[in-house]
């Protein structure tokens, strides 16, 4: 039996490419350890369907019980005296059973769901409490498989299967103490069957949760592969890699099927040898009760009654065996919630944040390092500067200087590894990430947008500002006119991260975001890095009102929006190598001024041509 289950396990066709990682085992009592608690809220309902579970089998056994009693004193000496009673009491309690199972199965239904959606919503939040780290590491699509499914499987096992347990020793004490009380020796002979039942199960449960195991990643492999295909579906196009696609997703269903039809063998498997039990047993209790109804020790109808409790007594005991296949492959879908829930962010607020409130906007970065996990250079090294309440620091250099890297660590998605930041004189590590953030407005390179209306997503910067706010936002950053003109204004819908607009229209709605947040820190990354020459300019304007006042800091290839800072910072592989203002970086030359050069060539900008500038490379990677 065991090679056979083996063999049946092997899983045909799988190709391992693209496979998430499997979760960390957990066994059934941490998982009922973990997530029994969240069950607490519907603890009294719980109670509530456990009695209906025991009232449910008792039921059952009655109607049995009156079924015995028209065959002996209606069927039997063919008498209809008693049959109008008896058709009434098993009519009464027949219409009761099937009130208490509907009743029954909707509370569980409603206890299930409802505990289904808090978990669900608690292992959200929590993922958002993590650092950027952890989204950097992972496949968005095995998370939201995660998400989706595994979470279901936490209420199979802490509330389902409990219940379905629960329901099933029920069933099988009523049904076994009523035929103790028609025939102990048949009783006996019935229950030596039980302990194979145990013994089968047994051999099947582990095979299965090692089947489910690997189902469960596979699945969460088809929502990685999905995710990252369809995200990109417009590039896959513009490549002609739709067929290459469709490929890689069908590998990965392939491997799906595999693993799904690996455990649909072992599970199909289980009730097959079951019913093979079930028959033997069965007939060896015709025998016996033949044997007992000749010898006169047991009516006709109590053999009928006592081979149709039997019948209903094989139903909960091969739910109990099955029950424990489903425990275990429920287990499976709660190891990787568990996973997750595990993780710990990189960055927290500390045990007693120090208060802030609205910051004066006072940056002071003082020999900063930091390496990301698992590389092995620095993405910034002893950087040291100061940006001043009202002032622009502008961030400049080539791709993968570390320019976006410093814009993490302001934002604390990340601790320095070496050196401090502080604001307003506070370390940032000694502030709650949440009130820090309250203090800072931020408009991207590659504009984030929700799934919304352009009212939800500038009101986004400020939930609770008003419809004057909004609209005054939305002017301040050049976009009252695009939106008034569309037929739904400011409820016209963005579609999935913005793509019904045009990208100069997303940018200023960010803008717009960012102006209603009213925060004293601004940080740019890139804002006019995806729109053309005229949009750019277009977007000047709003982006210097944004900019007035506030602590700026900018990062941007197009020097045109740098010029009037108040000081700019040429990094070079995660270190300053250049500090000044736009004329002062010109006049003395160096890898400012070339990267100048090569946007703006010397025929059409004045620019000091010292021999050192002038024997500068000029294929600089920007």
């Amino acid at each position: 039996m065991r090679e056979v289950v083996r063999s049946l396990l092997r899983p045909s066709a799988m190709g391992a490419e693209g496979v998430v990682d499997l979760a960390p085992v957990a066994g059934v009592r941490t998982v009922f350890g973990r997530f029994w608690p969240d069950a607490r809220p519907f603890r009294g309902w719980i109670a509530v369907g456990l009695g209906l579970s025991v009232l449910a089998p008792a039921l059952d056994a009655a109607a049995i019980w009156v079924l015995k009693i028209v065959t002996d004193d209606v069927v039997a000496p063919r008498s209809m005296s008693a049959f109008p009673q008896l058709a009434a009491a098993f009519l009464g309690i027949t219409v009761l059973a099937g009130v208490t199972n509907f009743a029954d199965g909707y509370l569980a239904a409603w206890v299930g769901e409802n505990f289904l959606h808090r978990l669900r919503t608690r292992v959200f939040a929590h993922l958002h409490t993590l650092s950027a780290d952890f989204f950097d590491r992972r496949r968005l699509g095995d998370i939201l498989s995660r998400l989706t499914g595994d979470v279901g499987a936490i209420e199979n096992l802490v509330l389902a299967a409990v219940a379905e347990a629960a329901s099933a020793i029920f069933q099988i004490v009523i049904f076994a103490g009523v035929m103790f009380f028609l025939s102990w020796q048949l009783a006996l002979v019935a229950l030596t069957a039980a302990p194979v039942f145990w013994l089968t199960a047994r051999a099947f449960s582990r095979r299965i949760k090692t089947a489910a195991r690997e189902a469960r990643r596979r699945g969460g492999s088809i929502g990685a592969v999905a995710e990252d295909s369809l995200g990109n579906a417009v590039l896959i196009q513009a490549y002609g890699r739709e067929q290459a696609e469709a490929g890689r997703f069908a590998g990965q269903s392939l491997g799906s099927v595999g693993a799904e039809l690996a455990a649909a063998r072992v599970g199909a498997l289980f009730p097959a040898v079951v019913s093979v039990l079930q028959a033997v047993g069965l007939l060896a209790i015709v025998g016996v009760g033949v044997w007992q109804l000749s010898a006169g020790r047991l009516s006709v109808g109590g053999l009928v009654a006592f081979l149709i409790y039997l019948i209903q007594l094989f139903g909960p005991v091969r739910d109990l065996g099955e029950l424990s296949g489903t425990v275990f492959g429920a287990a499976a879908g709660a190891e990787r919630i568990i996973e997750l829930l595990d993780q710990r962010p990189a960055v927290t607020a500390p045990a007693r944040p120090a208060p802030l409130r609205r910051a004066r906007g006072e940056l002071v970065l003082h020999d900063v390092g930091f390496r990301y996990p698992g590389t092995d250079a620095d993405a910034v090294a002893g950087v040291s500067f100061a940006a001043r309440p009202g002032q622009t620091t502008a961030l400049v250099g080539a791709s993968g200087a570390g320019k976006t890297t410093l814009i993490k660590l302001l934002l604390r998605f990340y601790d320095p590894a070496r050196g401090a930041i502080s604001l307003d004189g506070h370390d940032l590590r000694e502030l709650d990430p949440a009130q820090l953030r309250a203090n800072i407005a931020v408009v991207l390179q590659e504009t984030l947008l929700l799934d919304g209306t352009i009212a939800d997503n500038i009101l986004a910067g400020r939930p609770g500002a008003s419809h004057r706010e909004l609209a005054a936002a939305a002017r301040a950053a050049d976009a009252d006119a695009f939106i008034t003109a569309l037929p739904e204004g400011y409820d016209t819908p963005v579609g999935p991260r913005g793509r019904l607009l045009s990208g100069g229209q997303r940018q200023r709605i960010a803008i717009a975001r960012a102006m209603i947040r009213d925060a004293p820190i601004l940080l740019l990354d890139e804002p006019t890095t995806s729109l053309d020459a005229g949009a750019s300019e277009r977007i000047l304007a709003p982006l210097r009102r944004l900019m007035t006042g506030r602590t700026t800091i900018v990062i941007s290839h197009d020097l045109l929006t740098v010029t009037d800072a108040q000081q700019i910072l040429y990094l070079d592989r995660g270190r300053i190598t250049g500090t000044g203002t736009h004329t002062e970086l010109l006049a003395r030359g160096g890898r400012y001024a070339d990267l100048y050069r090569l946007h703006h060539p010397p025929q059409t900008q004045q620019i000091p041509e010292t021999p050192e500038t002038l024997a500068r490379p000029k294929d600089l990677v920007t």
